[in-house]
């Protein structure tokens, strides 16, 4: 049986590199889960999961995350990546997470990820508390990337 997550936190990097996985390499390592094995998640925070500012996730450990990249290779291109979780009223419902990338300003990405967030509640009729939105942008240079992601972890309950 796999336990469930109790805890969630946002991160967020951004890289140059020689190829595109260099670059989403440079960005994992930038956001500070570089040494992690990634599980790309759907977009569900489980109910009760409580926010950390940052963690200390042992190297090589399985991290579940839902995550947002883009990369570019073309010079002085601005492009952003962000993430919106949104937090239920009720602790028993479960959270929910959007992610969004493009080639735009940050606000402008955020801004969707946000709508999406709200949309997404709206479809499950659940009440907002809060919409945590976290996001990176990253002018080209050769080859560019950015990520944001809310990635889930275990605390000690």
């Amino acid at each position: 049986m796999i336990k469930t997550p109790d805890i969630y936190f946002l991160v967020k990097g951004e890289s140059e590199g020689i190829t595109e996985l260099n670059v989403f390499d440079g960005c994992l390592l930038n956001a500070g889960i570089g040494n992690t094995n990634l599980i790309k998640m759907s977009s569900i925070i489980p109910p009760g999961c409580r926010r950390a500012k940052s963690l200390k996730i042992p190297e090589g450990s399985l991290l579940p995350v839902a995550y947002s990249f883009i990369y570019s290779d073309i010079p002085g291109d601005i492009i952003a990546a962000a993430i919106a979780v949104a937090v239920p009223v009720d602790e028993k419902l479960p959270g929910l997470i959007m992610e969004h990338s493009a080639s735009k300003p940050l606000d402008e990405v955020k801004e969707i990820a946000y709508s999406m967030a709200v949309e997404g509640f709206k479809m499950r009729g659940f009440k907002l508390k809060e919409i945590l939105v976290e996001g990176i942008e990253h002018k080209v240079k050769n080859k560019g990337g950015a990520f944001a992601a809310a990635a889930l972890w275990y605390g000690e309950k």
